[in-house]
Order: C-alpha cells, then structure tokens, then sequence
C-alpha cells in the first residue's frame, strides 16, 4: 500500500514556526556573553510570589497522581474574583491551550474567525488549523486600534471573534466605549473571545474587563486569563477563561485533553492569587519602568505604540531581524515581529531596571544613535 504524496495537512503547511524566542543558555552558547536581559516573552522580572519558593517542599504525591481533571479548588476560587459559578470557569494548559480549545470546539472548515492585527500569532494559527478563514482588523497608521473597520469586521458575522485587550504585540487597547459599542455590533451568532492576558498591567486605566459588560448579554463568549504574566508562572503554564454559560464549558471540556492543567500549576495559582502586594508590586514596577523606557526610545527617534502592556512595540527605518541579532551579541532578546507589514518593529519586554538599562545601552550601541 503506497503513502500519499503529502501525510501532511495543508492546514499544518500553512502554518509558519511560531517565533518562541531564544533561551538564556542559547544566547550564552551563540554569544559568549555574561550578562543576559532576557526580554522578549514578556515576562515577570519579579518572579513568582515569594510564598511560592517555600510550598513545594516534596512534590511527590503531586507528581506522582494524576491531577484534579476538573481543577476544582482553582475553580471554585477564579469563580469567587470574577461572581460567576464554578461551571463558567475553565482551565488550560496557558491562556494559549485555550485559544487552541475554543478554536477546535467553535470553527468548522471555511468559518470566519476576525482578530485585530498585528495578532498573537496563535489567535490566527489555531483557526487556520481548523480550516478557519482568518479576517485581520490592521491598527491605524498611528498604531491604535481601527474601531471603525473592527466594528465592520463584526458586523460581517464571523463566526468567531477573538482579540486581545490589551493588544499583543501592539499594546493598544479597547476603553470602556470602544468596548460597548463593539459589544453592540456583534450578532448573536457569533462567538466573542477576549484574551486578556495582560489585563493586570492595565488596572486603573480605561480598559475593562469584558466580563461585566457581557454579563447578561445574548452573545457566547469567553474572556481569557493567564497566570504566566503579572503572576509570575509562565514555566508553569497555567491560564483559565470565564465562559458565558455553562453549557459551553461542558463543550470546551469535551474538546480540551482531561488532565490539561497539572497539579503543582494549579496548587501555585491558588497559592498566586492570594499574594495581592506581591501582585501590586510587580504591576507598578513593570509601569514605571514602561514609561521610562517609553520616553527613552522616543529620544532616541523610535516610532512607539501606545501600550497598556507590560511591553512596547517601537520600530525604525531597519529590518527587526538585523537589528535584534545585533542586541543579541550584546546580551539582550528582544522579539523582532515577523508578520507581514510590521517587520520593521520589535517587541521589548519590560524588564528589571537593570535589564531595561543594558537594552537601552544595547541599543544605542549597535544604532549609534
């Protein structure tokens, strides 16, 4: 019996690598540098909350059982912050498990999924895997998001429309009227999915939650979360989703693997949540040194996006790929953005204050500027 040409999907061949970014030791072995400013995944230069260093002291029976399939404890404890019940909250392997469920469970071959763009690769790389047409909203010249043209995208009826709030790669966002009126031009036939994994970075500012707004609204939706930003977990990676009903957790439960969210991810959250000054103080040090580093790169002549995230998006007149190479050889990753129209621009985690200032030295140093 002879193979076929291709065992391959198209969908899987349409798909290109995601663009992880470097580890500490690549860069060390590639470079010979000391000094590493590892600030291209956006991560939490604090850490996790302390109390975490000290929970595990044998993990044997952790590892050894099988984790709760259900995540309950978690579970029961998402649902208490956010005044919805139990069965409205789900789990996954990272936020980014879930956008791979919520695809999987909702596109079928030739639907619509609509997202604002430059994206979170994955948004558009699990619709595509599913035979899903992906429609891209592009941000204005000004780097903001286009309401105009996002409010028309939803108004075409997609059968799935997934954004980030704040935006990533960008850091633009939607504020409480943008919101609603996006709210308001949604069919009832489609799926809204709000990934908010960075929504900690933007508390006191005119970015809210979609859960209160969708509350008691017609639609299907999830808002999406994740412990692995201003919580300090990303090794772990644990994430969960508000859903508007319960019947639809039962449907993304039957599409998720069952033991998707392993047992020291889940007893780390609970244990996450109730650190909230550790939480504070990983939110004020990532928004001062954002506007630090914000005012920095503008003197140094960068165009740079608004941002509620704990990132900027700034580029120049030269291709990322060479110049993130260049800050690489000085010790610092940074995320050179691949995707067609925004080569030109980088995405700079904020880090430490050291390591903002060996970037900004970096920078100087392989621009001359």
């Amino acid at each position: 019996m002879s193979l076929p040409s291709s065992p391959v999907r198209d969908e899987i061949r349409a798909i290109a690598p995601y663009n992880a970014g470097l580890t500490i030791e690549e860069v060390r072995r590639r470079y010979a540098v000391t000094e590493i400013a590892k600030l291209g995944s956006n991560e939490n230069p604090l850490g996790p909350a302390p109390a975490l260093r000290h929970l595990f002291s044998d993990i044997g029976e952790l590892a050894r059982l099988y984790p709760d399939p259900e995540g309950r404890a978690l579970r029961v404890r998402l649902a208490l912050d956010f005044a919805v019940s139990a069965d409205r909250v789900v789990l996954g392997n990272g936020s980014e498990d879930l956008i791979a469920v919520l695809c999987r469970t909702i596109l079928r071959p030739g639907d619509v999924m609509a997202t604002l763009y430059p994206s979170f690769p994955l948004h558009e790389d699990y619709a595509v895997l599913m035979g899903g047409r992906v429609e891209r909203v592009a941000v204005t010249a000004d780097l903001d998001v286009d309401m105009e043209a996002l409010i028309a995208a939803a108004r075409r009826k997609p059968r799935l429309l997934m954004l980030s709030n704040p935006m990533n790669p960008v850091g633009a966002w939607l504020t409480s009227s943008r919101l609603a009126a996006l709210l308001s031009a949604i069919d009832p036939e489609t799926v809204l999915v709000v990934d908010e994994a960075y929504a900690e970075y933007a508390d006191g500012a005119d970015c809210p939650s979609a859960v209160a707004l969708l509350e008691g609204s017609d639609l299907s939706w999830a808002v999406l979360r994740t412990f692995s930003k201003a919580y300090g977990l990303a090794g772990l990676r644990i994430g969960y989703g508000i859903v508007s009903d319960a019947a639809l957790t039962g449907f993304l439960d039957r599409s998720r693997t069952p033991f998707n969210t392993n047992a020291i991810a889940q007893a780390a959250a609970l244990v996450a949540l109730e650190d909230r000054d550790h939480l504070r103080r990983s939110v004020e040090l990532a928004v001062g040194e954002r506007e630090r580093l914000r005012a920095a790169l503008a003197v140094l002549g960068f165009r740079i996006a608004p941002s509620l995230g704990n990132f900027l998006f700034f580029g120049g007149e030269e291709e990322s790929g060479a110049l993130a190479e260049r800050l690489l050889a000085k010790g610092v990753i940074v995320k050179p953005w691949k995707q067609p129209g925004f080569e030109r621009f980088l995405r700079v985690s904020i880090g430490a204050p050291r390591e903002n200032d060996q970037f900004l030295g970096a920078l100087k140093a392989v621009t001359g500027r």
